[in-house]
C-alpha cells in the first residue's frame, strides 16, 4: 500500500478536543433546546422535564455524539465521536457502546481520557483452547434489551474509568461495501446511546460516477416490525412518501449529496426519553452504465460494478423446503404460510415448482416432479400449505436430501429443455437437527452429494435456536446465500423480501475475464447467477499501471441464449475520472461546504481498500467451505495477513488498546495504564461470513474481539506536550530532560511572519506564523495585542507539501490543491502527510508519523474589540525534528536547562539588611533573570507554572526578536546566525 492504514486512522482520531482536557464546566441545557420546537404540550414544561433528567443522571452525561458517513462508489467510511462529561467528583466507569452493521469491518478505535490519548493496534488473534462441550467456550453474546432483536448489527462495546469532573472521548471508525438489493443501496446509522444527548449530529455525505437516480430518507426505524419492513418490502410499493425525520436536511446534484439529522435534546425526548431513537436509514440507487458496467481505477486498483437491467426474466425451477417441526407452532408457521402464499402470487407462467415439508416425516406435494406454473397448480399449493401442521422433530438431512433429489431428478430427465433455467433450492428452518443424522459434517457432506454443483440452496433461520454456522455453510458451499430472521420479526415480510432478492433471475453462469497478465489477486469472477436488483462488484490489481488499456469480457447465459459482451476499458480516461470525483468526495464539492466528505487519505485508496475488503471476505468464505485442514490454514492465513494490512478488526484479528488508571480520589495515575480483558458483543447471529470459525479449533463466534495490550513496548499514551505558541502570542516550552517548564512572550507587530520551528535542512519541516494585530483592552499596560492569524507548514519530504491554516480553512498543497473548513471533521492524506480537523477546534498535522503538530481554532461568536479569531500553535511529537532544529520553539525540543539564584546589592530596612536573590536560568551558559508565573493553555482550560523571561525572550532566546521574522508564509531559510553569549 502507498499509506499506512493504521497511521492514518490513528491520527484521525488521535486528534484531541478541548473538552477532554477541560475541567468540569455545568452543560447549558438551554443551548441545546429549540424555541421553535412543536409540541402537544407545554414548551415550557418540556425543557423542565428534559432538565430534570438530565441532573438525576448518575452515569457519564453524553455531551456529543457525532456519526459521519461518506460513501463513495457504494463504500462506505464512518467515523462515531462520542465525548461523556463525568459531573462527579469521584471517578465513573463511561460506557461507549455504538451497534455497527454486521458486514462491516471496524478500522480504528481510540480513546482520549484525561489529556492522554489511548490508540489502538490491530493483531492477529491467539487460538483459544476449548475446554469442555457446550456454551462453556463461548462468549456471551447477546446483549440485553430490545438491541438483542436486531439481525444486522454487532454492538462494539467499551468501558473505561473517567477521573472525576473530567471528559472522556470515544471515536470509532468502521468500512462496509454496501451490498444493492430490491434495486438499491441501503445505508444503516444505528442510534441507541441509551441517554438524551446535548449535541447529537448524523452526517451522510454520498459521492458517486454514477448519476444519483434515487434518494430516500426514511423514517427512524423503531422496534422490530419496521426494521422487518423496512428490509423487505420493496421501495416501490411505499404506499406514500414517508416524512422525513425531525431536523433532516438534504442537499443534492446530480453525483453528490449530503444528508445531516441534527435533533436537538427537546426533539429527541420527543421521540423518546430512553435514548433509543432507533436507526437513521438512507436509499439510493445509481444509474446503470450499458455493456460491461463501470470500472473504476486509482492508484493501481480497479473496481468493477456490473448490474445489467433491461434483461428478460431467466425461468427458474423452484423447491421450497420447509420445516414443519413442533417447534414452528403458533406465529412462525403462521407468517411462513403467508409469505408462502404471495410467493406463490409471484410466480412467473415459465416457472416450475414444488413443495417438500419436514418434520419427523418428509412429506411432498407432488412427488417426483416439478409443476409448471398455472391456476389450478397454484390452487392445490396453497391447500397443501394451508394443511401444514407443526410436529414433531427436525430433520434437516431428510428435508435437504428429499428438495435436491427431487430438483436432480427434475434436471436430469431432460437437461436440453432446461439449459436456460435457474434452478434452486429454499430451504427453511427453525431449529437444529433432532432427527435422522445429526452430525452437522455428515448434514454438509450429503448436501454437496445431493447438489451435485446442479443448482443453488438458498438457506433461511429463523429464531434464535438455529445451527446458523450449518446454515451458511451449506449456502456457501452450494453457490446460495444465508439469511436470518430474527425472534419475532415481521417473518412473512421478510421471508418476501428476501424472496424478492432471489426470485427474478435474468443471467445465469455469468464469466468475467480481463486481459492475461494485466490484472492479478482478482477478486470473485464467476457467479451462478445474476438476480434483478443486485449488483456483482469485482476488484483486484492492475500489473502494468502504464497500459493503456484493459481488455474487459462478460460471459453470461440469459433466457434463450448465450451473451457475449466485451469492450476495452481506457485506464488513463478512467483514472482521471476517479480521481475526479474522489477529490469531490474529499473537499465535499456540491455541499456548499468544503471538507463535508470524508478523509481525504482513505479517499485516494479508496479502491484498494475496496479490493481488501472484498478479498477477506472471499478469503473468510473459503476459509468456511474448506474440506482439509491445510486448505484452511491457507486461507486463514491469506485473511489474517490482509486484515492486518488494512487495519480491519475482523474473525481472525483483535483489537488491542489500554485503559487508563483511575486513583481512588478521581485522579488518573501518571502513566500506568491498566489492562483489563474487554470483548465487543454480538447479537447472536454467529450466521455471516464475518463471524465463522471452525468449532474445533475453539475460536469465538463473535466476529470482532477488543483486548487490552499487556507489557507492549513503547505501548504507553501519547500526551500532548506543553510546548506552545497561543494567545497574545505567549510562549511556553516544556524541558522534559531538565523537569522545567519556561514561558515567555513575543511583543510583535502586526504583519510580522515569525519562524517558529525551523528544520529545512534535516527534517525537510518548517513552521512560520503571521501576527495580526487588535486594540488592548481597556486597563492594558499594552498599547496593541497581537494573535496568529495564519501557520504554515512547510514539509520537503518525501514530497514538496504546503499547509495554509486560518482560523476558517485549512489548505493543503501538495499532490493535489484542497481546501477544508475548519467547521467540519475531517481527516486528509497527501504524501506521508496526515491533517486531521476536528470542527471548530483543532487541526492536526502529522508527518511521517513522528512529527506531530496541534493547531487550536479559537473563533467567536461576538468578538470583543480586542478579540480576533486566531490560532494557537502545539508541539504534539518532535521525534522526527533532528537535534539542529530552531526557531522560536525548536530551539529548544532538545535542550537542557539548569535554575540558580543570583545574589543581588544588600539594602537596609531598620536594623536588619536583606540580600536580594532573583532566580536564573542557565541556557546554553547564558543567565537568564526569570520570575515565577501561571500560564493558560488548551483555550484557558489547563494551568501551567513556569519560569518567566521578560523583554521579548532577551537572552533565551539565540539571537534576537528580529532574527526570527521571515520575509513571507512559506519561507524556508536556515537560522543565520550562531549562539548569543551569555
Amino acid at each position: 500500500m502507498d499509506m499506512d492504514v493504521n497511521m492514518l486512522f490513528l491520527t484521525l482520531l488521535m486528534c484531541y478536543n478541548p473538552y477532554v482536557f477541560g475541567l468540569f464546566e455545568d452543560i447549558n441545557i438551554e443551548e441545546d433546546l429549540s424555541p421553535d420546537f412543536d409540541l402537544d404540550i407545554s414548551p415550557r414544561r418540556v425543557p423542565r422535564q428534559v432538565k430534570s433528567m438530565l441532573t438525576k443522571e448518575t452515569k457519564p452525561h453524553i455531551q456529543e455524539l457525532s456519526v459521519k458517513t461518506t460513501i463513495i462508489s457504494r463504500y462506505a467510511f464512518t467515523a462515531v465521536s462520542c465525548t461523556m462529561l463525568n459531573r462527579h467528583s469521584a471517578a465513573a466507569e463511561g460506557v461507549f457502546q455504538f451497534l455497527i452493521p454486521k458486514n462491516a469491518y471496524v478500522s480504528n478505535f481510540t480513546m482520549i481520557i484525561g489529556g492522554r490519548v489511548y490508540p489502538s493496534e490491530v493483531r492477529p488473534k491467539e487460538k483459544k483452547v476449548k475446554e469442555g462441550k457446550g456454551d462453556e467456550a463461548k462468549p456471551k453474546n447477546k446483549e440485553k434489551g430490545e438491541q438483542s432483536s436486531e439481525p444486522e448489527v454487532e454492538v462494539f462495546r467499551m468501558g473505561a474509568s473517567i477521573p472525576g469532573r473530567n471528559r472522556a472521548m470515544f471515536m470509532l471508525t468502521y468500512e462496509e461495501l454496501l451490498q444493492r438489493r430490491l434495486g438499491r443501496y441501503e445505508h444503516v446509522t444505528s442510534l441507541r446511546p441509551l441517554q438524551l444527548v446535548s449535541r447529537l449530529s448524523v452526517d451522510v455525505t454520498i459521492v458517486d460516477h454514477s448519476t444519483i437516480t434515487h434518494l430516500e430518507v426514511l423514517p427512524l426505524r423503531i422496534g422490530k416490525s419496521n426494521t422487518a419492513v423496512a428490509s423487505g418490502a420493496s421501495a416501490a410499493k411505499t404506499p406514500a412518501k414517508p416524512a422525513l425525520p425531525v431536523s433532516t436536511v438534504i442537499k443534492q446534484n446530480k453525483t453528490f449529496c449530503r444528508i445531516t439529522f441534527s435533533p436537538n435534546i427537546v426533539q429527541q425526548a420527543k421521540i423518546t426519553t430512553s435514548g433509543m431513537l432507533g436507526e437513521f436509514v438512507v436509499h439510493y440507487d445509481v444509474e446503470r452504465e450499458l455493456g460491461i458496467g463501470d470500472i473504476q481505477v486509482l492508484n493501481g486498483h480497479f473496481v468493477h460494478y456490473f448490474a445489467p437491467k433491461d434483461l428478460p426474466v431467466v425461468p427458474k425451477n423452484v423447491v421450497f423446503v420447509i420445516d414443519t417441526s413442533a417447534s414452528m407452532l403458533g406465529t412462525k408457521i403462521r407468517q411462513t404460510k403467508d409469505a408462502l402464499f404471495t410467493i406463490l402470487r409471484d410466480l412467473r407462467p415459465g416457472d416450475r415448482f414444488n413443495f417438500v415439508s419436514f418434520s419427523n416425516r418428509i412429506k411432498v406435494w407432488q412427488p417426483n416432479r416439478l409443476v409448471p406454473v398455472t391456476p389450478l397448480n397454484v390452487r392445490d399449493a396453497k391447500k397443501f400449505i394451508y394443511m401444514l401442521q407443526p410436529t414433531g422433530g427436525t430433520d434437516i438431512n431428510g428435508g435437504i436430501q428429499t428438495g435436491s433429489s427431487l430438483l436432480s431428478g427434475y434436471l436430469n430427465a431432460d437437461p436440453d429443455a432446461n439449459h436456460h433455467s435457474v434452478s434452486l433450492i429454499i430451504f427453511l428452518t427453525d431449529g437444529r437437527p433432532t432427527v435422522g443424522e445429526l452430525q452437522s459434517p455428515s448434514i454438509l457432506s450429503n448436501a454437496r452429494t445431493a447438489v451435485k454443483e446442479q443448482f443453488c440452496v438458498f438457506t433461511i433461520g429463523m429464531g434464535n435456536d438455529v445451527d446458523y454456522r450449518l446454515l451458511e455453510r451449506m449456502a456457501l458451499e452450494n453457490c446460495g446465500m444465508m439469511r436470518r430472521i430474527h425472534e419475532d420479526s415481521d417473518a412473512s415480510t421478510m421471508l418476501k423480501g428476501f424472496y424478492d432478492e432471489i426470485g427474478t433471475p435474468l443471467l445465469s453462469d455469468i464469466r468475467v475475464n480481463y486481459t492475461e497478465d494485466s490484472v492479478q489477486y482478482v477478486t470473485q469472477h464467476l457467479f451462478t447467477n445474476y438476480f434483478n436488483g443486485s449488483e456483482i462488484v469485482i476488484a483486484g490489481k492492475l500489473t502494468n499501471q502504464s497500459a493503456d488499456s484493459l481488455h474487459v469480457q462478460v460471459t453470461a447465459s440469459n433466457s434463450d441464449k448465450s451473451i457475449v459482451l466485451e469492450t476495452d476499458v481506457a485506464l488513463r480516461q478512467r483514472e482521471v475520472e476517479t480521481e475526479r470525483h474522489v477529490k469531490e468526495a474529499a473537499a465535499g464539492v456540491g455541499s456548499g461546504d468544503t471538507g463535508a466528505g470524508t478523509t481525504g487519505s482513505v479517499a485516494d485508496d479508496f479502491v484498494e481498500r475496496v479490493w481488501g475488503f472484498l478479498s477477506v471476505k472471499e478469503g473468510l468464505r473459503s476459509r468456511l467451505k474448506s474440506q482439509t485442514s491445510r486448505e484452511r490454514d491457507g486461507y486463514t492465513q491469506q485473511a489474517t495477513d490482509l486484515s492486518l494490512t488494512y487495519h480491519f478488526l475482523t474473525p481472525l484479528t483483535s483489537l488491542v488498546v489500554e485503559k487508563p488508571q483511575v486513583l481512588a480520589d478521581g485522579t488518573m495515575a501518571e502513566d500506568t495504564p491498566t489492562p483489563t480483558p474487554v470483548t465487543t458483543e454480538t447479537n447472536k447471529k454467529a450466521a455471516s461470513a464475518n463471524e465463522l470459525s471452525d468449532e474445533t479449533e475453539g475460536e469465538e463466534d463473535t466476529a470482532q474481539s477488543l483486548h487490552l495490550k499487556k507489557d507492549q513496548p513503547g505501548g504507553q499514551s501519547s500526551r500532548i506536550t506543553k510546548t506552545t505558541a497561543d494567545g497574545d502570542p505567549h510562549f511556553v516550552v516544556e524541558f522534559p530532560l531538565s523537569k522545567l517548564t519556561v514561558c515567555f512572550n513575543i511583543n510583535g507587530e502586526p504583519g510580522h511572519i515569525l519562524r517558529m520551528v525551523s528544520d529545512h535542512k534535516h527534517s525537510g519541516v518548517t513552521v512560520n506564523g503571521k501576527l495580526i494585530g487588535a486594540p488592548a483592552p481597556a486597563g492594558s499596560h499594552k498599547q496593541q495585542r497581537t494573535y496568529f492569524s495564519t501557520i504554515t507548514i512547510v514539509v520537503n519530504r518525501p514530497k514538496r507539501s504546503y499547509i495554509e491554516v486560518t482560523p476558517k480553512k485549512v489548505i493543503l498543497d501538495g499532490q493535489d490543491r484542497l481546501v477544508l473548513s475548519c467547521d467540519t471533521t475531517v481527516s486528509v492524506e497527501s504524501g506521508g502527510l496526515v491533517v486531521t480537523i476536528v470542527g471548530k477546534s483543532t487541526v492536526t498535522v502529522t508527518i511521517g508519523g513522528t512529527i506531530r503538530f496541534v493547531i487550536l481554532v479559537h473563533q467567536y461568536k461576538n468578538p470583543a474589540p480586542y478579540q480576533r479569531n486566531h490560532l494557537g500553535f502545539y508541539i504534539s511529537n518532535s521525534k522526527g525534528l533532528s537535534h539542529d532544529c530552531h526557531g522560536l520553539l525548536g530551539q529548544f525540543l532538545y535542550e537542557e536547562v539548569g535554575l540558580a539564584e543570583l545574589s543581588g546589592n544588600a539594602t537596609a530596612t531598620g536594623d536588619h539588611s536583606t540580600s536580594l536573590r532573583s532566580p536564573i536560568l542557565k541556557v546554553k551558559g547564558r543567565s537568564v533573570p526569570v520570575v515565577q508565573k501561571t500560564r493558560r493553555i488548551y483555550s484557558g482550560r489547563q494551568s501551567v507554572d513556569c519560569w518567566f523571561a521578560r523583554n521579548n525572550a532577551a537572552k533565551l532566546i539565540d539571537g534576537q526578536y528580529e532574527d526570527y521574522v521571515v520575509s513571507h508564509l512559506f519561507d524556508t531559510g536556515d537560522w543565520p546566525h550562531g549562539s548569543n553569549g551569555a
